[in-house]
This record gives structure tokens, C-alpha cells and sequence, in this order.
């Protein structure tokens, strides 16, 4: 037969140890809320300093100034951050945002920069009149073919596009470079001389991948933890009235707490009537 006062009891003592695991989750809850404040005060401090450089530096490469700038007064850096650390589900995901990204940023330049070292070839008029048209009309060099097919949105993101990688961050990636492109095509632009242009090309992709770096340190930090498990047979149980037969009920409560705490609390003044 079962003891009905040793059931009792066990049952009271169920029922404490369930109200001390969640006082413990409720005090672990707030405690983690002060801490991700905590984060939130630092990542501000973090953003307002984000250039790498100090304000008032002024570098001995005018390309290097006009990087400088381009991370300082765009909003560069604050679009690569958030798309970046969007992209939570797979690493993969992030990955593929930040190759495409680098590659995007290369081949854009690679093009600027033709354009400088391009030679002045236009026709003179007089060439243009003497010239001989024969075969179709579109091999003609002073026709203008507008007929022609301009690319779509597709052909442009296929162009876009790194063989093997994932295709979110692919999306994200290039939804964001075309936000910012126009910023880094200008301040590239500006600068005439050679070394400048290439300096500003190395710091560029250099400073991109250290910043992703960071990003990807600060998603880590941002992330929450992983949940508290239920206790598994945190239920109600029989009452005493009706006991249920078989051996005394032992007690098993699993639970993902420290059994000092919960011990503390049980004994602390909260339970004591």
C-alpha cells in the first residue's frame, strides 16, 4: 500500500521544486536582458567609432582620403552590415553574401578603371563620312542598332552571379550592391592619378573583408542563447485522492538548472509559510 502522507509530501515537494525553477528562469531572463542592453550601449559606441581611422587623420594618399570618406559619409558600410547579418540561417548564406559582394566591388572597378586607360578612338567625321558600308547593316561602326535588346533584371543578376554559391545570399548580395554601387563608383571616379585609384582598389577590398570579419563577430554576440529545456514531466499531477497504483512515484524532475540554485531557493524564505 502507498503511504498517502509520504505521497503528499512528495507532491508538495514536486510542486516547490517546479516554483524554483521558475523563480531561476525568471532572475536568468532578466539577467539576460541587462546584458543584451549591455550590447546594445556597446555596439552603438562601436558604430559611432566604425571607421577604422581617426577623424581627424589625413593620410599621405589621396586615395586612402577618399576611402576614408566613402566609409564615413555613405551609407556603405550600414546596408553590407545589416543585409550581412540578416542572413542567420546558414553560414553559407553570409558566406556567398561576402564573396559576392568582394566580387561585385573588383569587377566594378576593373571596368572603372578601363575606362581611364581607354584610348580616345572616335572617328573623326570625315572617317565616318568615307567609310565603305558594305555586308550587314550592323557591322557598320556608326550604326545605331535601337533595336537592340537591353538586359533584364535576370540577365544582370545571372552576370551577377558566382557558380556554386548559395543563392540567398546571392539575392541579398546583389540587392544591396546596387544600393551602394553608385557611392563607390563616385568616389572612385574622382580620383584621376593611377596610384590613387589603386590604392583606393587594395584598401577597399581589404577593409571589406576585415569588416565582415566583424560582422560576423558581432552576429555571434547577438545571437541568443539557446532556450531553457522544460523539465520533462512538468505537468499536473494526481491528486492525493486519487493515487495512482503501483510502487511510490519516485522523483525524477530533469532539468537544465544548477541544483545549488534550486536548493538555495527551497530553502530561502520564499517557501517557508
Amino acid at each position: 500500500m502507498i503511504d498517502r502522507e509520504q505521497f503528499v509530501q512528495e507532491m508538495q515537494l514536486r510542486q516547490h521544486i517546479r516554483e524554483a525553477i521558475k523563480v531561476i528562469q525568471r532572475r536568468r531572463g532578466d539577467q539576460l536582458q541587462e546584458e543584451q542592453q549591455l550590447r546594445t550601449v556597446i555596439r552603438q559606441l562601436i558604430t559611432e567609432a566604425d571607421p577604422a581611422v581617426s577623424t581627424d587623420a589625413v593620410h599621405a594618399n589621396t586615395g586612402i582620403n577618399a576611402l576614408e570618406d566613402l566609409f564615413k559619409n555613405t551609407n556603405l558600410l550600414s546596408v553590407l552590415r545589416q543585409g550581412y547579418k540578416s542572413l542567420t540561417s546558414k553560414e553559407e548564406q553570409r558566406q556567398s553574401y561576402k564573396n559576392h559582394i568582394l566580387n561585385a566591388v573588383d569587377s566594378s572597378l576593373e571596368v572603372e578603371d578601363a575606362r581611364f586607360d581607354a584610348p580616345d578612338t572616335a572617328p573623326a567625321l570625315e572617317e565616318i563620312i568615307d567609310i565603305d558600308v558594305g555586308g550587314r547593316p550592323e557591322d557598320d561602326p556608326a550604326f545605331i542598332d535601337v533595336e537592340k535588346r537591353e538586359p533584364t533584371e535576370e540577365d544582370e543578376v545571372e552576370g551577377f552571379t558566382l557558380a556554386g554559391q548559395d543563392r540567398t545570399g546571392r539575392n541579398r548580395a546583389y540587392t544591396d550592391y546596387k544600393d551602394v554601387e553608385k557611392n563607390v563608383i563616385t568616389a572612385f571616379d574622382d580620383l584621376d592619378d593611377p596610384s590613387d585609384r589603386a590604392m583606393f582598389k587594395d584598401y577597399l577590398l581589404t577593409n571589406l573583408k576585415l569588416y565582415f570579419e566583424r560582422f560576423e563577430e558581432e552576429l555571434q554576440t547577438d545571437l541568443p542563447a539557446p532556450d531553457i529545456q522544460t523539465p520533462a514531466d512538468a505537468q499536473v499531477a494526481p491528486g492525493p485522492e486519487a493515487p495512482p497504483p503501483g510502487p511510490p512515484v519516485q522523483l525524477q524532475e530533469k532539468v537544465n538548472l544548477d541544483m545549488d540554485e534550486i536548493v538555495e531557493w527551497l530553502l530561502s524564505n520564499d517557501t517557508k509559510n
